[in-house]
This record gives C-alpha cells, sequence and structure tokens, in this order.
C-alpha cells in the first residue's frame, strides 16, 4: 500500500478503548495493575514439577544478535583481562589477585526486552495522557523504571501458533488474530484465562540462530497479530497485563489492511497500557509443553531499573 493512502494512525484508532485514568491520573505500569496479589498465587498453583526455563536471549553473541532493522547488536568489550598482566599494566593489590572486568554498548531494546509504556505514541500524547514532551531527553512518564520496580508475575499461558499450523517457524507478514489464538488454545488443551500472562510463540527468534542473516532480514516483515477492533476489545475484556512473543514488535510489522505500522503498539500499550515484551527465545519452552502437555505455568520478570528508559533487557523465568 502507498504511503499516501495510509491512513493517520488516529484515524484507525478512532473508536479504540483506552484504559487512561483507571488506575488514577498518576500511573506508570498500566495493566501491570490487574496482575494482583491473588493473580500471582494464582500464577504459583500451576508449578506442579520445578521446571525451570528462561526466555532471554544471548546479548553480544559472536553470530550476532536479533535486534530490529537500524539497531545494532551488543558489543562486549573486555577494558581489563590476563593480557593486562602479561604486558606489566595490571593493577597491583595486597595479595597479588587479579581480575577481568569489561563493558557492554548496546540499545536497551536490543535484547529480550520489555517497552516502556511512553515508548510510543501518536498525537502529542503517550500513556496515561502524558504529554509527549516528557519524553525529550529521558522519559520523565511512563519509563521502563516503575516496571522493573514492580517486577512481572503471574499465571502465563503459552500459545504456540507455529505448531498449530503445522510449522517450524511462520513466514514473513503472516498473521493470526485472536480468534486464531483460541482456536489454538483448544487445540492445545488449554484456556487463555482472564489476566493471564498471554505468550505466543512463532518460530522467529528462534529462526534468526538457523539461517543466514541477509536472508532473515531481506524485505524485512516479521509475522504476528495483526490489527483489529475486535482483537483490541478481546485484550481489554480479558485484561491482558503482558504481551511476550518471539518476534522483535510482537505484532504483524505492517498491518496488512490499512497499511499502518505497529498499530497494536498504539491500540495496545498506548491505549490500554498492556506491557509489551519482546524479542523472547520460546522454542525450548514450547518444545517441552507440547512434551508434557502443560502449557501454563508461573512467569516472573523484571526488566532492568533505567531510568528515564524506553525499555530495558530482561531474562523472564518460567516455573512449570
Amino acid at each position: 500500500m502507498e504511503a499516501k493512502n495510509v491512513p493517520h494512525v488516529r484515524e484507525l484508532l478512532e473508536s479504540s478503548p483506552k484504559n487512561w485514568g483507571k488506575w488514577g491520573k498518576d500511573d506508570e505500569v498500566g495493566s501491570l495493575n490487574y496482575l494482583t496479589s491473588a493473580e500471582i498465587l494464582r500464577g504459583i498453583a500451576t508449578v506442579k514439577q520445578g521446571k525451570t526455563f528462561t526466555l532471554q536471549v544471548r546479548m553480544g553473541d559472536p553470530g550476532g544478535d536479533p535486534v530490529w532493522p537500524g539497531r545494532q547488536s551488543a558489543k562486549r568489550m573486555n577494558v581489563m583481562d590476563r593480557g593486562h598482566y602479561l604486558c606489566g599494566k595490571g593493577p597491583r593489590f595486597p595479595g597479588q589477585y587479579e581480575y577481568a572486568d569489561d563493558v557492554m554498548f548496546m540499545y536497551l531494546q536490543g535484547s529480550t526486552q520489555y517497552d516502556a509504556l511512553g515508548h510510543v505514541w501518536y498525537d502529542d500524547q503517550i500513556w496515561n495522557g502524558y504529554d509527549a514532551d516528557t519524553t525529550i531527553g529521558g522519559l520523565a512518564k511512563a519509563s521502563v523504571l516503575p516496571i522493573g520496580e514492580r517486577g512481572v508475575v503471574g499465571r502465563g499461558v503459552l500459545i504456540d501458533m507455529a505448531r498449530h499450523r503445522g510449522k517450524e517457524v511462520l513466514g514473513p507478514g503472516e498473521t493470526f488474530s485472536h480468534v486464531d489464538l483460541l482456536e489454538a488454545a483448544e487445540r492445545q488443551g488449554v484456556v487463555i484465562e482472564k489476566r493471564d500472562i498471554l505468550m505466543v510463540r512463532t518460530g522467529w527468534i528462534g529462526s534468526f540462530y538457523k539461517r543466514e542473516h541477509a536472508e532473515f532480514y531481506k524485505d524485512f516483515k516479521e509475522p504476528g497479530l495483526t490489527y483489529s477492533r475486535e482483537l483490541v476489545r478481546w485484550f481489554q475484556d480479558m485484561e491482558i497485563p503482558n504481551l511476550v512473543t518471539d518476534t522483535m514488535a510482537n505484532e504483524v510489522t505492517v498491518d496488512p489492511v490499512s497499511g499502518v505500522e505497529l498499530p497494536l503498539h498504539n491500540a495496545l500499550m498506548r491505549n490500554l497500557g498492556v506491557a509489551l515484551t519482546e524479542i523472547a527465545q520460546l522454542d525450548p519452552l514450547a518444545e517441552d509443553c507440547a512434551k508434557d502437555g502443560q502449557w501454563t505455568f508461573l512467569y516472573a520478570a523484571a526488566p532492568l531499573k533505567i531510568v528515564g528508559g524506553s525499555g530495558a533487557p530482561v531474562n523472564p523465568i518460567v516455573i512449570k
């Protein structure tokens, strides 16, 4: 679709529901407010086997990290190691111990990460109606810091769309809706319940490590959820606090109907306050769930507490 025919996201979301003010005028964590003590206990009740899984991709992998086009992989560098001592430049301490030290340069959203609720906006307003000017020089409102300080714990449910469609990985631009999620859930023998942390596997991030990077990024268009008024209403009615996927954007890159890029970032995150977790590695968890038939578990995560950050790396933990 030609850009000149693409509507403003405001027009697309004209009748889209908002949760602004629902948790007060000062709220910065949005739908994570749904994760009350009762929801945490509901998540704990799913723990049956004592199995654990971590969902973060590797950072600073010599083979490259999956990142949104235009961003660069994290770069780790030693600033102190054995080499400094071999050439006589290492510092000396009482007791004669030696040490290694390193630094990393990265995009805060260049790994498995949480978006801040103020990360994306339109019409000069971010989540909860805060002025977009509050993002200048760092997010003074709705940054990732309140999410990191609060933490995210609840009942997680994994929907494996790739497996549901008989594929290792969904194709570029391949879409699915909430109706497809419900059909996949029924086939898996699991029910998506109100206030579940919704996790969706497409196989996309896993495929990054199995093919040439030039092929992965060619004509880049991720698979994912596609916008509809009904889908947004379903998220609101289900009080979904957090969407976690193994893609870089949690939605199909370009809405195939309107041509708008990433409309769900605005409909779900900006308007409803749904936390978005991206670039999760879900393949090992999905494989295990398919084997033992347990698709629900305790999900726990807390992004790094970056003051003013528009996002932050995270290593979520799942316990079955």
